[in-house]
């Protein structure tokens, strides 16, 4: 039976149109980050599948089926994504929830698919998958592919190139574009931002696409960036935080006379300073302490007193409270006595008096209600002869 002519007259026009058009360069750069993270997951998924699958085996174990399951798995996750996409439609189309279109978290549900395929009938009706021992034979399998080098991580890298273009239908985390000649296609190479590139930051050996670059830039622990208090030097990131709280000249300090009322936050090179410019609030604080019972206008004369008889710069060197209360002392010792004025003393006196007449005046009152008119009499003579007195 002869073929339909239509099928013959198509087939050579399609080919000659491709061979007028010629073979097309394609750009096969992907996002490096996201490649490398699911390179990095399949380790743990093969020896899931392998431990589990070996449960309660008294003649295999996790290295024995190792090789066949890991080509079973390339095998199982391949066609998963091959067909993803119209198996995404119609769960679109049926399903309620939303679904993540991220390539790390859709090809991890196929490797966690074929995990729980993997498992033996023990695996399943024991409690033993929910133990810790589970989980410590898995990470102790694990270390033991990597120390014999099996399924090298450039290999993984492959498969999941291939994963990322079948699963990522939205080309965000891979390169689409495609050109006529391989020179077009080297320029775009040069300006791709799936391009890998690596950190130039000492110490850092991050690898990552072009378009990531500023992002890792911001928060790279290995840059070297200005102090965040704003002092003059510059540090790695992942030591600011030492710098700011030890050795950071801007860092916040308690006044050295914190403990005699001075409540002033200053920067550590700037106490110096401060303990000039403050002085005065810093004696008087001091005296404070000394002389209790004095008033403050006393206490600011022997301010006044102390600054007069000692080099301003012999009191603003003390840094601390035992060196200032030492030369204080001194100094208070051949000032003499503190004189307390007599118009500081009379107010005194004369505050303490009325405070004592009120008082005796709120308990008097407070009876006065059950006194007649003979005892108000009397009450009124003894006030009477209080004030002559």
């Amino acid at each position: 039976m002869e073929a339909p002519t239509v099928d013959v007259d198509l087939l050579p026009k399609k080919i000659e149109n491709e061979k007028e058009r010629g073979p097309m360069f394609h750009c096969d750069l992907h996002d490096t980050e996201v490649v490398h993270k699911l390179a990095q997951m399949f380790l743990p998924g093969l020896a899931s599948a392998c431990v589990d699958n070996t449960t309660g085996d008294p003649f295999n174990t996790p290295g024995s089926v190792a090789v066949d399951l890991k080509s079973e798995m390339i095998d199982f996750v391949t066609q998963r994504s091959e067909s993803f996409v119209a198996e995404s439609v119609i769960l679109d189309n049926g399903a309620d929830g939303e679904v993540s279109d991220h390539p790390f978290d859709i090809i991890s549900c196929f490797v966690d698919d074929f995990v729980t395929s993997k498992r033996n009938l023990l695996s399943q009706v024991s409690g033993w998958l929910l133990s810790d021992k589970r989980e410590d034979k898995i990470d102790d399998f694990v270390q033991e592919m990597e120390m014999n080098g099996f399924w090298l991580l450039d290999r993984r890298e492959k498969v999941a190139e291939t994963l990322l273009k079948n699963v990522d239908f939205k080309n965000l985390f891979h390169c689409s574009m495609s050109f006529t000649n391989a020179e077009d296609l080297a320029n775009h190479v040069n300006n791709c931002i799936f391009k890998p590139v690596f950190c130039d930051n000492e110490g850092c050996n991050a690898r990552f696409s072009a378009g990531h670059l500023k992002e890792h830039e911001s928060d790279c622990p290995f840059k070297i960036i200005p102090c965040e208090q704003k002092c003059t030097d510059s540090i790695m990131r992942r030591e600011m935080d030492r710098h700011c709280i030890t050795v950071c000249p801007m860092k916040l300090v308690n006044c050295p006379f914190y403990a005699v009322g001075c409540r002033s936050a200053i920067a550590q090179c700037m106490v110096g300073k401060h303990c000039s410019d403050d002085l005065h609030s810093h004696l008087l604080h001091m005296l404070k302490g000394i002389h209790k019972d004095a008033s403050g206008g006393d206490l600011n004369r022997r301010v006044e007193q102390i600054v007069q008889a000692s080099s301003s710069n012999r009191l603003a060197e003390a840094r601390d409270v035992r060196s200032l209360k030492v030369i204080v002392k001194d100094l208070e010792a051949k000032l003499g006595p503190l004189e307390v004025s007599a118009i500081e003393k009379t107010s005194a006196e004369t505050v303490a008096k009325n405070e004592d007449s009120e008082d005796i005046g709120t308990k008097t009152n407070g009876g006065a209600q059950g006194l007649t008119s003979s005892d108000k009499t009397e009450v009124s003579a003894i006030f009477n002869n209080e004030e002559d007195k």
